[in-house]
């Protein structure tokens, strides 16, 4: 049994049949699945996938993000499974494709990849319009961003995903074209990895006037941001909703707005 292969850019869109029985393993796109309408359609989800909350609760859990328990998968009988290909194992990917009908393969690099996002999910699964009321809301929102972002200056900022080791995000990443929306740069300007391990004493971070502590997928708090606070003296240390900056799929929506009085409010 051959899955069929869709992309987030919708190179192969394949509309599908009625019956739907969708696994979501991307916490992200059940959201926007529900969204959407779907939520009856959810016959699984990740145990990180909590939004939203009432909707969720009672679909089945089949593991996390990244130690999917594929029988359980397997069990549930999906037309349909959606992952991603930051969020999941290459392998499980692989190992869902030889028994789902339909794998949909999902990659958002950018904030304006959420279009093709809403409109690949509601094309496969007979939800056109709502995809497009998405779509205008999301535009709406990102054009009155630009017109408020383009008096801001530029400003640098160290982006921290995790702690021993301390990790950061590459440009070439979903969260730090986010960030840019606001001006914020993000540090290393240049790296091997998407997800580099940083040290917090380089001297390619002098520069950085501003460190943020994400919600996840490392759940950084007040004690984290009152150590750092301590050792980096001269920046401005504050929490940031991960959420807000790592989620595409409908929250981007909102996130839009907040990054933006995010930014507006933090002190330099």
């Amino acid at each position: 049994m051959s899955a069929a292969l869709v992309d987030a850019a919708g190179t192969r869109h394949v509309p599908a049949s009625p019956g739907f029985r969708i696994v979501s393993l991307v916490p992200s796109i059940t959201e926007l699945l529900c969204d959407l309408g779907l939520a009856q359609a959810l016959v699984g989800r990740t145990g990180f996938c909590i939004h939203p909350r009432e909707t969720v609760r009672g679909i089945p859990k089949v593991g996390g993000t990244k130690d999917v328990d594929l029988e359980k998968v397997r069990a549930l009988a999906p037309t349909h499974v959606i992952v991603n290909v930051d969020e999941n194992r290459k392998e499980d990917a692989l190992a869902i494709e030889a028994f789902a009908p339909t794998l949909v393969v999902t990659h958002p690099l950018a904030p304006l990849d959420n279009l093709a996002l809403y409109r690949l999910i509601g094309g496969l699964f007979g939800r056109e319009r709502e995809a497009e009321d998405l779509c205008a809301r999301f535009e709406a929102e990102y054009t009155a961003l630009a017109a408020a972002a383009g008096a801001l200056p530029p400003q640098r900022v160290l982006y921290l995903i995790w702690r021993n080791p301390w990790m950061t995000v590459s440009r070439d990443t979903y969260v730090s074209r986010m960030l840019g929306l606001v001006k914020w740069e993000t540090v290393p300007e240049k790296a091997a990895d998407r997800y580099p391990k940083v040290s917090l004493d380089q001297d390619a971070f002098e520069d950085a006037r501003i460190v943020l502590l994400s919600s996840e997928p490392y759940r950084f708090g007040e004690s984290h941001a009152d150590e750092l606070r301590g050792s980096l003296r001269g920046r401005t240390v504050a929490l940031i909703d991960g959420e807000m900056t790592a989620w595409y799929g409908s929250r981007a929506i909102r996130a839009l707005g907040y990054l933006l009085r995010f930014r507006r409010t933090l002190a330099p």
